[in-house]
């Protein structure tokens, strides 16, 4: 909900120039080249400086950026883009097609080492008949292309050519000297501290008009919310935590506040390498056991919507709404679980089963409150049916150690993941991903469904795919690998002088256009 104050004045001021936007972000940016870092803090920041030929607008669709426009042969094999005349990179430099191949061809080198390479592994060949056209070939249809690959920024050839692709990870540009051809240009990081980009004057969809941003590094939720109130920063992303808080700045007219559903889903993770979890039937029962509308209103203020799949509402095209839905119901659950031998054999109050009980561990991650709360109401709710499920919290790095390949050494995860652009299932829940590490809760789709996993990527008539993935995600419902628990709201929390749109995927959506009230 917008506030709306705003709209009388916007008519009469239109945009300035001018100003200083301050955020504040959860977390260090790590690196600005894109064929390294894979932490969202660096993304939001080096979007800002670059571009690539496709971006992904609030449709979730592609649009063009670099290109002004691209063909599709018949075959769907060969892209071919015409890239927009008069873009110069920062250092006045003109972009051209050869960046464009220098750039791709950097993650499909031998010598890469960086995490992109299965994003170019389909490019069989890049040709360059002009300085404006790109024509890449494909070695087999691949429908993600578009919004996964072809997003990508483009980096200048003429900086980076002499640097070996073994090294370029450690490149001195990555960190200390970006240069591509976004809005913003790089001025400096403080490690530790901030990072600060000022307009580029002479960027080609025109100059933006606030003048310098300046992102800081703070991971602690409420030390960001403190900054905001006393004006030390004007824009962040608030966190559902603090929907009462924010609520407030709202209606004092403190803050103005932008809400969409977010790109996201929490779940818990049922391992399947644990007997407890090898049974379809027992997974439903822990799902009908769980009360996913309370978890929703406490772990989040209710800020988001119930989710029953992998698929997100918002990319509509290959959203399932009509899935098995195992709604909150402990009577149906003890039922179930008794059908498959689990009962209280001995009257201590946990259920058993040839003499074992059913008693497991939750682990999430410590400083995360959200986690924390939905791992204690799960316990109570379990308690209920008579099943003894312990939360443990532990520090993200040694819990991602021991969910991750080679260990898989828990028994169930509080999770959630953030999702692409495009929907394809198959990276978290085909079997081929078990040992890869994404698949790190050992499900295995029937036969049926593993090949349209396989298969979906490679129709690119998109209402045939999006059938294909409605059929996948109605068997991931079904057979509840996980507990899908909700998606959760992007709050986005500023300063009522500021002027700011919100999309779906990244932190400044549309930012040359955002402005300042002087």
């Amino acid at each position: 909900t917008d506030s709306g104050s705003d709209t009388n004045n916007e008519e009469t001021t239109g945009p300035q120039d001018g100003g200083d936007l301050i955020t504040a972000v959860n977390g260090q940016p790590t690196n600005f080249n894109a064929y390294y870092y894979s932490d969202t803090a660096s993304g939001d920041i080096a979007g800002l400086m670059f571009n690539g030929l496709i971006k992904v607008n609030k449709e979730i669709a592609p649009e063009g950026d670099l290109a002004k426009d691209w063909e599709i042969s018949d075959d769907g094999l060969t892209y071919t883009f015409h890239l927009r005349k008069g873009v110069k990179f920062h250092d006045g430099k003109p972009m051209t097609s050869a960046d464009v191949k220098f750039s791709y061809n950097i993650p499909r080198s031998e010598d890469y080492t960086g995490p992109r390479a299965s994003s170019f592994s389909v490019i069989k060949s890049i040709e360059t008949p002009d300085d404006y056209t790109v024509k890449i070939s494909l070695k087999n249809k691949y429908a993600p292309f578009l919004l996964e690959t072809a997003t990508y920024p483009i980096l200048p050839k003429h900086l980076l050519k002499d640097v070996p692709i073994k090294d370029m990870e450690k490149a001195e540009f990555n960190t200390s000297n970006p240069v591509g051809t976004g809005p913003y240009k790089f001025v400096e990081w403080k490690k530790g501290q901030y990072v600060k980009v000022k307009a580029n004057e002479n960027y080609f969809a025109g100059r933006p008009h606030i003048d310098t941003i300046t992102v800081k590094a703070v991971s602690d939720a409420n030390s960001r919310m403190a900054q905001f109130q006393a004006g030390q920063i004007n824009f962040m992303w608030g966190e559902t935590t603090q929907a009462k808080t924010i609520n407030a700045l709202e209606d004092q007219g403190k803050a103005k506040v932008k809400r969409t559903l977010g790109l996201n889903y929490d779940y818990i993770g049922w391992n399947q390498k644990n007997p407890l979890f090898q049974s379809k039937t027992v997974r439903q029962a822990l799902t009908h056991a769980i009360n996913r509308k309370g978890i929703l209103k406490a772990a989040v203020n209710g800020e988001g919507k119930i989710a029953n799949t992998p698929g997100s509402p918002l990319q509509k095209w290959s959203y399932n709404p009509d899935v098995p839905v195992f709604a909150y119901n402990p009577e149906k659950a003890k039922k179930m679980l008794a059908s498959e031998g689990w009962k209280d054999h001995n009257g201590d109050g946990t259920i058993d089963k040839n003499g074992k009980e059913f008693k497991f561990t939750i682990l999430s991650n410590k400083g995360n409150q959200r986690r924390k709360t939905i791992g204690e109401i799960v316990q109570q709710n379990l308690k209920k049916v008579g099943i003894d499920a312990q939360p443990k919290l532990m520090e993200w790095s040694a819990e991602l150690e021991k969910i991750n390949p080679p260990n898989w050494d828990y028994d169930a995860v509080i999770l959630g993941w953030a999702l692409g652009a495009d929907p394809d299932p198959k990276q978290i829940f085909s079997a081929t991903e078990i040992k890869k590490g994404l698949n790190f809760v050992w499900y295995k789709p029937d036969q049926k469904i593993e090949k349209l996993m396989q298969e979906n990527s490679k129709v690119t008539d998109r209402e045939k795919r999006g059938e294909m993935i409605k059929e996948i995600q109605a068997a991931i419902a079904e057979d509840q690998p996980y507990t899908f628990l909700y998606y959760k709201n992007n709050i986005m929390v500023y300063t009522p002088k500021l002027h700011a749109q919100q999309g779906i995927d990244t932190s400044f959506y549309h930012v040359k256009d955002w402005w300042i009230e002087q």
